[in-house]
């Protein structure tokens, strides 16, 4: 098992990392300064970064098919993009849940909808959102959703309240990808189906914007009630009852995404923190010579290292026998790598005392950022289930 990334992916790492230095990096207090509060609209900051990414080929690294990258190549990608999760993923073109939307359109989309909808994504000329979680019912069971997709003719009629829909409230953003109950008297795993809604079309509302504990995303997390929003049967995305199928073959990869990118978070509030306690002094001496320090110190180290093996390993099976022989390294890496941002990054705005739980750092927001992460597509526990009945199975199965 070679867990390293290949040659191609080698030499994008040590131009992504050059990029990150002398672009990103300093583009984040005029990113802060260019966004208003409560604004949605992206900073023209963000633009020149896009067009400086795309010019040094750092564009679409997300996509195998495209790219050429393999998973593990791009988990190394994702994790340096991370190090800076409110501008690089977007700077190239690999941001949540685009990126995602972008992989159904390539997999499922017909020839007609990769023309209208996955060209202008991978152009980064538009934004899409993905409309799945219900302020109603416990949408970690996906069975409990009550959006309805009904068939009249040669439309489907739309019906339903969504939220945490993310993206929706950037005005970039044409396209919802939504999933709803197609057929409710089919075995449960084929009741849902997911249909293509242009964001313009009657009967769509964008309520609101949901906060982050009192952060406002620049891309949002909307809220949207449809109201007989009819599109042609022809936005059927995959096949009627394929809802379920097509939701898990959008998580796999991603979730080796959001794991790397979550530990490039850990890994900046970690830089930050012994940056902190090396430059402050208390009680005759630096912070850093303090017992309790260096134990947060190298238990943060320890707990990233762990970490990242495991999502690296995920990201390696995902290459070799797919997202489906992968099933429960997919759903411990959920668990594992926010967990351990959460540690980390606590551990660092205890380090900056009153700073910490401040603007000034980016360490608070990146901690309000994987705590979400540990509901974001599906809740822990949901995932410590499914690998506590792989364990289970295995052993009553050898037994």
């Amino acid at each position: 098992m070679d867990l390293g990334p290949g040659p191609r992916a080698r030499e994008l790492l040590e131009v992504l990392g050059t990029f990150m230095a002398e672009h990103v990096y300093p583009a984040e207090p005029v990113y802060a300064a260019q966004l208003p509060p409560g604004s949605h609209v992206l900073p023209p900051v963000v633009e020149e970064l896009k067009a400086k990414a795309r010019a040094l080929g750092l564009w679409n690294l997300f996509l195998p098919d495209i790219s050429g990258l393999s998973n593990l190549d791009y988990a190394y990608l994702a994790e340096l993009t991370g190090r800076s999760p409110y501008i690089a993923p977007e700077a190239l073109n690999c941001s949540a849940p685009d990126t995602g939307n972008m992989e159904l359109l390539h997999l499922f989309g017909t020839d007609e909808q990769r023309t209208r909808w996955l060209e202008p994504l991978l152009d980064g000329r538009i934004r899409s959102g993905f409309a799945m979680t219900e302020p109603g019912v416990a949408s970690s069971d996906a069975r409990n959703i009550t959006t309805s997709i009904v068939r009249e003719g040669d439309s489907y009629v739309v019906d339903g309240h969504k939220w945490w829909t993310t993206g929706a409230a950037d005005p970039r953003c044409e396209l919802l990808i939504v999933m709803g109950r197609t057929d409710p008297d089919a075995e449960p795993h084929r009741q849902q189906s997911m249909v293509l809604v242009p964001v313009d079309t009657p009967g769509v509302e964008i309520i609101r914007s949901l906060p982050l504990f009192g952060y406002h995303d620049q891309h949002g997390h909307g809220e949207i009630r449809f109201t007989g929003v009819r599109v042609p049967a022809a936005n059927l995305l995959g096949g009627p009852g394929e809802g379920f199928a097509i939701a898990q073959a959008r998580l796999g990869p991603g979730r080796v995404h959001h794991a790397m990118r979550t530990l490039g978070m850990a890994e900046r509030g970690l830089e930050l923190m012994v940056r902190r306690v090396a430059a402050r002094e208390a009680f005759g001496g630096p912070l850093s010579d303090q017992g309790v320090i260096r134990t947060w110190i190298a238990e943060s180290r320890m707990e990233i290292e762990q970490a990242r093996l495991l999502v690296l390993k995920t990201a390696w099976l995902i290459d070799q026998v797919g997202a489906k022989g992968a099933a429960t390294e997919i759903a411990a890496i959920k668990v594992i790598a926010p967990r351990v941002a959460r540690s980390v990054l606590d551990r660092a705005i205890q380090a900056h005392g009153g700073g910490g739980v401040t603007d000034d750092f980016p360490i608070a927001r990146m901690w309000a950022s994987a705590r979400i992460l540990g509901i974001a597509d599906g809740p822990d526990e949901v995932h410590i289930r499914t690998v506590a009945r792989q364990e289970l199975r295995r052993h009553l199965k050898a037994g």
